[in-house]
C-alpha cells in the first residue's frame, strides 16, 4: 500500500484547500492513497447530517445510481447512513470517489475498496496524521470543511438545524463557492437561507413533500 504526502509546498497540493481553509491545513500536509488528481477534472462534495430522513436515503440511493455512470468524481467522509449509501453504489463502478476519514489513513484496505482502488477510480484520503485513530466531533467537522473546499461544488443532502453542516453550508458560500441542497421539506430552512436546490436529478423532487 504505498501512501503519497502532500504538502502546500508540492506542486500537486490542491490549492482550492489552501485558498478556502488558509493555513488551517490539520498537520499541514495531505496522505493518500491512489490517484492524485481525481478532484480536478470537476467533483461533487457529498454531505449530510447523520439522522436524516429515510426519502432523503433514497433520493441519494437514486442519485447516486446516476453519478456511478458519469464523469463526476464524488468527494465524501462516507460516514452518516446517507453518505455511506452513495459510497456502496459508488464502489461498483465505473464512477470516481474520494473517501476522506475523520482519521489517518486506513491501516488495512477492505475488501470491497480494492478493485476500485486497483483501476483507479478510488482515492483515500486524509489530512490526519498516523497517530489520530480515533473520529472526534472536531475531526468530523474539519474533515468536512476540507471535503467541501476539495469540491467545485457541495450537495448538503440534509442539514439538521443548528448543526455543524448547516454551519458549513453557511461558510461554503462565504467561500463564493456553489452549495446545493435537496428539495425536501426537512431543508426548507437551507433554502429560506439562500442555498438554491440541486437541480441534478429530475428524481430527486418526487420525494420533496414526503
Amino acid at each position: 500500500m504505498t501512501v503519497q504526502h502532500l504538502t502546500p509546498k508540492t506542486t500537486r497540493f490542491p490549492t482550492r484547500v489552501s485558498a478556502c481553509l488558509g493555513s488551517e491545513t490539520w498537520p499541514g500536509q495531505l496522505a493518500i492513497i491512489g490517484p492524485t488528481e481525481l478532484w480536478l477534472d470537476g467533483s461533487l462534495a457529498l454531505l449530510c447530517s447523520a439522522k436524516a430522513p429515510a426519502s432523503i436515503l433514497l433520493t441519494i440511493h437514486d442519485l447516486a445510481q446516476q453519478w456511478r455512470h458519469g464523469p463526476q468524481t464524488i468527494i465524501s467522509g462516507f460516514h452518516s447512513p446517507v453518505e455511506q449509501e452513495a459510497f456502496e453504489i459508488l464502489l461498483r463502478g465505473p464512477g470516481q470517489a474520494i473517501y476522506c476519514p475523520a482519521r489517518s489513513l486506513p491501516r488495512r484496505i477492505k475488501p470491497q475498496w480494492q478493485a476500485a482502488l486497483d483501476t483507479g477510480r478510488l482515492t483515500i484520503l486524509s489530512p490526519f496524521p498516523d497517530h489520530v485513530r480515533r473520529i472526534t466531533k472536531e475531526t468530523a467537522i474539519y474533515r468536512n470543511r476540507l471535503v467541501a473546499a476539495l469540491a467545485d461544488e457541495v450537495l448538503l443532502a440534509y442539514a439538521h438545524p443548528g448543526s455543524s453542516t448547516e454551519r458549513l453550508a453557511q461558510e461554503v458560500q462565504q467561500w463564493g463557492k456553489p452549495v446545493f441542497t435537496l428539495p425536501h421539506r426537512n431543508n426548507a430552512h437551507m433554502q429560506l437561507a439562500g442555498i438554491p436546490v440541486w437541480e441534478g436529478s429530475q428524481k430527486a423532487s418526487q420525494f420533496a413533500d414526503e
